[in-house]
């Protein structure tokens, strides 16, 4: 089997995973490009085919998907980019990925296109996942994982780590309320009951939260497998080490300099005391330790 210029298919899509690029199963000139850079840095003829000796290096190209362990080729990213101005078009190697949610409404457009508005700087992150209206009754755009801006560009999202750390990470943001108090969200809506959850303990001073749906939890972990293939980021690290030793508190656990210097997964809360995305709920902890 040969994968060159104009393949396409299944093969095509596990390819593109390995070298990192968008998996869309056509063998175009992103496609080649990486190809030809992977031949170049490992010391083969440059092409852009990829035969046998290309092959052995990169692994066995194989459609049999369930002998790649967390390769995914369904995932399905919908794109509604910021202006260029909104976001710094530098490309930059990535190192960590930081957990956030929006502590906003459940349209994940409706957040990037905020973002576009407002007048206070290059500050997104590059993947917003949308969820269910807290007011219930409006489904749409449950789990749907929206890109904000290219890959490889960055822009401010932490606030409290070294500048190396942000131009070098990637967020997502999941669209949720935060902390319910008296059946209400910070904004005054009365939260659907179905969507409250009650915590086992307190974080930072609140038990009842918006919970993160099924469908939300399960496109954050798709997610995070893209990423983590995408820019070969170990997920298991950082915040899921934590949680091996620490449970639920790992979420509270707060050492800007722990992060700036450990590689991973982690969340805003990490960072930033005054914040509280992500909150410990059962199900996002469940999700983390089966990354």
């Amino acid at each position: 089997m040969i994968l060159k210029l104009g393949s396409k298919g299944e093969e095509v899509k596990v390819l593109q995973f390995i070298l990192g690029v968008v998996a869309d199963g056509i063998f175009g000139p992103l496609t080649d490009q990486a190809v030809r850079v992977f031949q170049f840095r490992n010391s083969l003829h440059v092409d852009g085919v990829v035969g046998p000796k290309t092959q052995a290096l990169l692994g066995s190209i194989t459609t049999d998907l369930e002998e790649k362990e967390n390769v995914l080729v369904d995932i399905n990213i919908r794109r509604n980019h910021l202006p260029s101005s909104e976001y710094f078009t530098e490309k930059t190697e990535k190192h960590w990925l930081f957990l956030h949610h929006t502590a906003g409404w459940h349209n994940p457009y409706q957040t990037i296109n905020i973002w576009a508005k407002d007048r206070i700087g290059k500050i997104a992150t590059e993947f917003v996942i949308g969820g269910q209206s807290v007011k219930g009754g409006d489904n749409k755009f449950d789990g749907d994982i929206v890109q904000a801006f290219p890959d490889g560009c960055y822009a401010w999202h932490l606030g409290a780590c070294s500048r190396d750390t942000h131009k070098k990470s990637v967020g997502i943001e999941i669209c949720n309320f935060g902390s319910i108090k008296n059946g209400k969200t910070y904004a005054g809506v009365v939260a659907d009951q179905s969507q409250v959850v009650e915590l086992d303990k307190t974080f930072r001073g609140n038990k009842f939260w918006h919970k993160y749906s099924d469908k939300q939890l399960e496109a954050t972990k798709e997610l995070i497998l893209y990423i983590a293939n995408r820019d070969s980021i170990d997920p298991t690290k950082g915040l899921v080490e934590l949680i091996h030793t620490k449970g639920a508190d790992a979420f509270d656990h707060y050492d800007p300099y722990k992060v700036d210097t450990n590689k991973g997964l982690w969340s805003h809360t990490n960072v930033r005391k005054d914040k509280v995305d992500v909150f410990p709920q059962q199900e996002l902890i469940d999700m983390l330790l089966s990354l």
